[in-house]
């Protein structure tokens, strides 16, 4: 096999390599059993208030560590040119992970890739936190049987995205047939209070906030 074969290959596996360790720590984790390990508390402020992330320095660091630990191997593995190229492979992909799941919650989509993105992201968030693990991809959800299938997503009001509602807090005609809006826009510190127990217990938000029934049934 010629040398960039070879590269384009490192590069590739590193790529798919990042969409396994998403989908590994997004599920054992950032959903995992204990809201206290690295990361988890985190990641579930972020599913309690949608519009907040973590601190871009929290992330670097993440991602320096993890690349001063890969890259080595990877070299021992591989060889030098291989294991460099299969790390940037796998750095490269977790940048992407990083940009489409910030504009996953800023942006509309565009095209459909970005509307299945977001419509299975938010059915994660806000149907069953305990599925849906790969943003970028389904594929290791079909292989580990974590997929999740819902015919709206029911998004409650208080929680909407600003990209899918109108001046007037409603759904955008555009996303009518993807997304429902249920519950109040009231949001009090009982409200935000409710919202963080469930996120800390791996349970989708209640439609109407504390005390009321889940989003999704």
């Amino acid at each position: 096999m010629q040398a960039w074969a070879v590269q384009l290959a490192a590069f590739g596996l590193g790529a798919v390599g990042w969409t396994l360790a998403e989908y590994a720590l997004h599920r054992f984790v950032f959903h995992g059993a204990s809201a206290k390990r690295l990361g988890a508390g985190e990641h579930r402020r972020h599913h309690a208030q949608v519009d907040y992330f973590a601190p871009w320095w929290q992330k670097a660091l993440a991602a320096l560590a993890a690349t001063s630990i890969m890259l080595p191997l990877a070299v021992f593995v591989g060889g030098r040119a291989s294991g460099v190229v299969f790390t940037l492979g796998f750095v490269t992909m977790y940048l992407t992970y990083e940009v489409l799941h910030r504009r996953a919650h800023t942006h509309p989509p565009r095209g459909p890739y970005g509307r299945w993105l977001r419509r299975n992201h938010f059915a994660h968030h806000f149907a069953n936190p305990r599925l849906a693990q790969g943003v970028t991809t389904p594929i290791w959800d079909v292989v580990f049987s974590t997929r999740l299938s819902v015919e709206k997503v029911r998004v409650p009001r208080r929680l909407a995205l600003p990209w899918l509602v109108d001046g007037a807090g409603e759904i955008r005609p555009a996303f009518a047939g993807d997304y429902e809006l249920v519950g109040s826009r009231h949001s009090d510190a009982e409200t935000r209070r409710s919202d963080a127990e469930a996120a800390n217990e791996n349970r989708s938000p209640s439609a109407g906030g504390a005390g009321q029934g889940p989003a999704w049934t």
